[in-house]
């Protein structure tokens, strides 16, 4: 059977590599023979390869609703988070469809992971319960259906660092257990065989820390141990995934002692953050500061980096909408992006995905 009749296969293949990942599912459900071929891992390196990659930030993001009587929106007083989409080349804002098993929202505090076309969310609070999940849920995006991954694995773990590499694996490491003691255990899940690995302890029990794949490593970036509740340390650890080993801890890769949620790895050799009024960067052995922020952005609510790009999303005070703003680091430039109302709420986590 031809992929489309009367075609070559290659300029057929180049018509189906030009559709739109939010078209897959229709595509899918044309003929078999299209179904098969747009969940080939190769027909996604071809899209990649010239350049019809799609790249997408993909948020955990509080619905919002309307206060006319003050003239802006306003978050619920328990908001409930949904799955939100950024497309970086187009700037459009769309929303995914939760799983059957989230009606009532997002598990609150929940982490994202980009492998591959799944989007895996991990772990959280049960928006109705209030009680830690060690849930795994993995959303394809060609398919465009939810399914079920097995549990993490070694109890309640809540505020835990999260991040995934380019060989489709999901490292998680920290937080706290349910009597708030950190955590200095790790482990990486293998979201194609659905299988999880314990990782060596690290060397402290790191809540609220940062995780980040950067230099080929597995960096795990301040959090606080126990005793400390909610100072944050200036360290950092790195996991070799090569040897198996975690390196010796960096004591002062932190200027201060700050919560790391805004540390994000550059498409290039840097590591950047929002401190203050400033975005800085690291590259070597010292930050230092690229670009003031727009003054706009005062409550800063995420960071991403997006091919040369740093997206950054935050608020001019308590209780207003979220904005965001691109800049451009090869220039420097920022660029305030059109947000639309229904997606101005508070982002918690996120991560990037290229279709």
């Amino acid at each position: 059977m031809e992929l489309i009749s009367g075609l070559p296969e290659d300029i057929a293949r180049d018509c189906l590599i030009r559709v739109s990942y939010e078209q897959f599912k229709t595509v899918s459900s044309v003929c078999k023979r299209w179904m098969k071929e747009v969940q080939l891992p190769e027909f996604h390196r071809l899209r990649k390869s010239s350049g019809h990659g799609q790249k997408v930030i993909v948020m955990a993001q509080a619905r919002v609703e309307p206060d006319w009587s003050f003239g802006l929106m306003k978050c619920m007083i328990h908001p409930a988070y949904r799955l939100t989409v950024y497309e970086s080349d187009t700037c459009n804002w769309r929303e995914l469809p939760l799983a059957p098993t989230m009606s009532s929202g997002l598990p609150m505090f929940c982490q994202l992971a980009g492998v591959g076309m799944d989007l895996v969310v991990m772990g959280g609070w049960d928006p109705e319960t209030w009680r830690v999940s060690n849930s795994v849920f993995i959303y394809n995006l060609v398919s465009a259906t939810w399914r079920r991954g097995v549990d993490m694995p070694g109890g309640p773990r809540t505020f835990f660092g999260c991040v995934s590499d380019p060989d489709g694996m999901v490292y998680v490491a920290g937080g706290h257990n349910d009597e708030k003691v950190a955590l200095r255990s790790a482990m990486v899940y293998d979201v194609a065989k659905d299988e999880w690995a314990m990782l060596p302890d690290m060397a402290m029990g790191r809540d609220e820390c940062k995780a980040i794949f950067h230099a080929g490593k597995f960096h795990v970036i301040g959090g606080y141990y126990t005793e400390k509740q909610g100072r944050f340390e200036r360290s950092t650890e790195a996991f070799d995934v090569a040897t198996w080993q975690w390196g010796r801890v960096e004591e002062d890769f932190l200027d201060d002692g700050t919560c790391p949620r805004t540390c994000v790895d550059g498409d290039d050799e840097a590591v950047y953050m929002c401190k203050g009024d400033d975005l800085v960067a690291k590259e070597g052995s010292t930050w230092q500061s690229i670009a003031k922020l727009p003054a706009e952005l005062c409550n800063i609510a995420y960071v991403a980096t997006c091919h040369g790009k740093l997206l950054v999303i935050g608020s001019p005070g308590f209780s207003q909408p979220n904005i965001a703003y691109n800049l451009e680091l090869k220039t420097n430039t920022w660029t305030r992006l059109e947000t639309p109302i229904k997606f101005s709420g508070h982002v918690q986590s996120g991560c990037y995905l290229e279709i």
